[in-house]
This record gives C-alpha cells, structure tokens and sequence, in this order.
C-alpha cells in the first residue's frame, strides 16, 4: 500500500486540471505545466479534491511517484519554487544581464549563464541569487547548474552554495601537521 499515492490532493480555485491518456495538465496563476505520468495510473476530481488510483497491484511501484509528480506541479502554478543561491569569496559576484547572468568568479573571463524559458532569476547584491519557477525539477536543476560554476571549496568555503547548505571544513596542511 502506497501512503504517498493514496494521499489526496486538494486543488485550490483558479487551477484547472485535465488529463487525456497519459498526460497530465494542470494550469493555474503561476503559469502551466504537462507532463506525462506513468501508465496505469489515473486520477479522479470530485469535490477540489484529487485522488490517485492505480488500476493494479503491479502499478503500486509508481503510485506514489504520480501522485507526488501532481501534487508538485499544482503547487508549482500556484504558489511556485524558489532556491536562493550565496556566493561566498572576495570579487565573487553575480550580475543580472537581460536574460543571461554573469558570474565573476575568480577565473579569467565571466562566466555567462543563460537562464531557461520558464525560469526567473534575482540577484540581490550581488552575492545573493533567488532562482524561482513552477516547475519544481527545473528550478532545482537550474540552482545546481550555477552551483555547479564553482562548487563551495571545503578548506576555504569559497564558491557557489545553496542557501542553508552545511559544508564540512578541511584543515589544510598547517593543520594537519600541528594535529599530529
């Protein structure tokens, strides 16, 4: 038995949901999502809320998957997905060009990062980034993308985190010899 799958979803007003064969689509303020979902598995609408059924006991591998999969994208239109990014090392910074975010990052050359249809990027003085959108999949791709430019360093946490992220610091060589 699946506890995620047979948890209902309730839809709040403004969001449409509809599905033709095996694909999902759910439309709300924030924007619209579609998707397609695993076969065997379908969803009834009664009273704003929506209930995931699996046709058999051979499906209840991705019964809770669907239901998590919907649940996340009515959240997604509704409300919406934000990460928040920190940049952390002197002349480390962020500037929001038109469509494209330019990272100076300690290399030679800016780094250039096109943000994604779907997808808004803030940057907040220039060290602080707030990736937000209605697809929960994209946004977090996306803040690992730009994490991924230059990952935190474990000896001096320089570089690109996620906001919140516990990083383990490494002694260096000083370290490890008066430890000895």
């Amino acid at each position: 038995m699946s506890r995620i799958g047979n948890k209902p979803i309730p839809l709040p007003s403004g969001v449409k949901f509809a599905m033709q064969g095996g694909k999902v689509d759910v439309q709300g303020p924030k924007g619209k999502l579609s998707f397609a979902i695993p076969h065997g598995i379908t969803f009834e609408q009664k009273d704003g809320i929506l209930t995931a059924k699996r046709a058999t006991e051979d499906h209840r591998a991705v019964h809770g998957l669907a239901r998590a999969l919907v649940a996340n994208a009515v959240t997604g239109v509704t409300t919406g997905f934000k990460k928040d990014l920190d940049i952390v090392g002197v002349g480390y910074r962020a500037e929001l060009k038109g469509k494209i975010v330019a990272f100076a990052l300690g290399k030679s050359h800016p780094i250039e990062f096109p943000i994604p249809e779907g997808i808004q990027v803030l940057v907040e003085k220039q060290t602080h980034i707030v990736v937000s959108g209605a697809d929960k999949g994209q946004v977090g791709q996306v803040a690992a993308d730009m994490r991924s430019l230059r990952p935190p360093d474990p000896y001096k946490q320089k570089g690109v985190r996620i906001t919140g992220e516990r990083l383990k610091k490494k002694a260096g060589k000083a370290g490890a010899k008066a430890g000895a």
